[in-house]
Parts: structure tokens; sequence; C-alpha cells
């Protein structure tokens, strides 16, 4: 009977698996293939990464998405430790339970329910002091801090609740201040879940189209929004090569995160042994 259930576990994990990289793989495929028309086979080629790189349209969008992202993983990765450590170091507060539910609330909206709003507010502020004069880059920034925050506050109050306040408590014993504890003991051993925390919310941004099309404004084009624009006229193989460079970008970046995560990991184990080891004796 285990054996069967094994093996039927294993057939769903692999058809899982083939659903989800099989179509990455035949774009990885496709992206060398010198036809103009994506379903035929025309031999190997590098032709259209060479035309993708030729391509200023692409690589204007390019360069305001990455520019986007990284602001916006930077405020997001801020703002949510001041949430996660709000939520699980300050112990209870007024307001502690809406507050709780408005962090999260950002994960269960419908995209099209943020985008709008967000853009009814804009419209508001510009008629009432002015501001945003356009919408763009700051539009486009501010709404992806709206909901990537909510990401990165989930990541870190797991990793704050999981890892515990026993050095903390010696450190403070010790006669450490709360902001030194803060500094060299609780964001260090946070290293890897802000780490994974702002590549997560950086790809969010750079993976965003619904939210960006709201309250982004003419020539503010973000990679999303040209690649979407761009199918909807006709797919072209140079989006395919484009795909395939994203795909290898995001894989060596999780890849990075899951090394440093993994190794902070074993040294939080061998510190709790250490912290255990020295309260015995």
């Amino acid at each position: 009977m285990y054996g069967k259930r094994s093996r039927f576990l294993t057939i769903m994990l692999t058809l899982g698996l083939a659903f989800f990289y099989v179509p990455m793989i035949l774009l990885v495929i496709y992206s060398f293939n010198y036809s103009k028309i994506v379903p035929v086979w025309g031999g190997w080629s590098l032709r259209w990464y060479e035309e993708l790189f030729k391509s200023e349209e692409v690589w204007q969008a390019v360069s305001l998405s990455l520019q986007i992202a990284f602001v916006n993983a930077t405020f997001a990765t801020l703002l949510g430790l001041f949430a996660a450590l709000a939520m699980v170091r300050f112990g209870r507060f007024r307001g502690r339970t809406l507050f709780g539910g408005m962090l999260v609330a950002p994960l269960v909206m419908p995209e099209v329910i943020t985008g709008l709003a967000l853009l009814v507010f804009f419209i508001s502020a510009n008629q009432l002091i002015g501001w945003p004069s356009e919408r763009g880059f700051t539009t486009i920034t501010i709404a992806h801090i709206t909901f990537s925050m909510a990401y990165v506050a989930v990541t870190i109050q797991a990793r704050l609740t999981g890892m515990g306040e026993t050095l903390e408590e010696a450190a403070a014993d010790l006669g450490a201040k709360p902001f030194k504890v803060l500094t060299a003991i609780t964001i260090p051993r946070l290293t890897p879940a802000l780490i994974s925390g702002w590549l997560l919310a950086f790809t969010l941004s750079l993976d965003d189209l619904v939210i960006a099309s709201f309250v982004s404004g003419p020539g503010s084009n973000t990679l999303p929004i040209l690649i979407f624009s761009r199918i909807r006229v006709g797919l072209r193989p140079d989006i395919n090569a484009l795909a395939t460079i994203m795909i290898l970008v995001v894989a060596i970046c999780v890849a990075i995160a899951a090394i440093l995560l993994f190794r902070q990991q074993r040294a939080d184990m061998r510190d709790q042994q250490m912290a255990q080891k020295a309260a015995e004796e």
C-alpha cells in the first residue's frame, strides 16, 4: 500500500512539474528559432537575440521596469520589516487586529480593484494639490510598494516568529539597549528573510501588468505592458528571447536566495545549540 501511494505521489509531482516547466522549456527552445513564424521551426539561430538588443523601445521599458522594481523592493522591504516587528515583537497594542488585517489585505484584494483605487486616488490628489503632475515612474512605484509590502511583511513575520527571542533576551540581560539588540542581533538573523522579501518584491514589480496599466501614463511603458501590447498585435519571436533572458535572471536570483537562506538556517541552529549549552552550564 505504501509503495503504491509513493508511486502515485511521484507521478502526480512529475506531472505537475512538467505542466509548469515544459512550456518554459519550449519557449527557451523557440527563442533560438530562425523563422519569423513562432510555431514553425526554421533552424537554430541567434537572430532574435540580435534583433532584441537592437530594439531601443524594449531596453527603455527594461530600464524603467528595473528602476521601479529596485526602488519598490527597497522601500517595501523597509516598510515590511517595520510592520513585521510591530506585529511580532511589540506584543499586543490597541488596533493590532485592524493593523494586521490591513497589512494582509493586499494579498487577497483583486489587482483590478487595487489599480482602480490607486488611479482614483492619484486623480483626486492631482485635483486637490496638483500632485502628481503626470502618471509615470512615481505613481507606478508607489502603487507597487502598496501591494508588495504585504508580501514582504508576511515573509519577515514568519521568520521572526520561527527564530524565537532567546538570543535577543540574552543580549538584553547582558546590558544591550533595544536598538543595539535590533541592529546587532535581530536584523543580521533576518538577513535571509530580508533578501528573500526584497527579491520577491522585485519580482512582483517586474511581473505586474494590471496595476501598472492603471497608474501609468503616456510614454511610461513598463516591460510587462510592452510585452502585452506586442502580443495583442501578433506574437514576435524576439519576445521569446526576452522571456528567456528574464527566466535565466530570475533562476539565478532564486538560487542565490535559497543558498543564503540554507546557510543562515544552519548558522541559527548552531547559535541556538551554543546558547542552550551555555544556559545549561
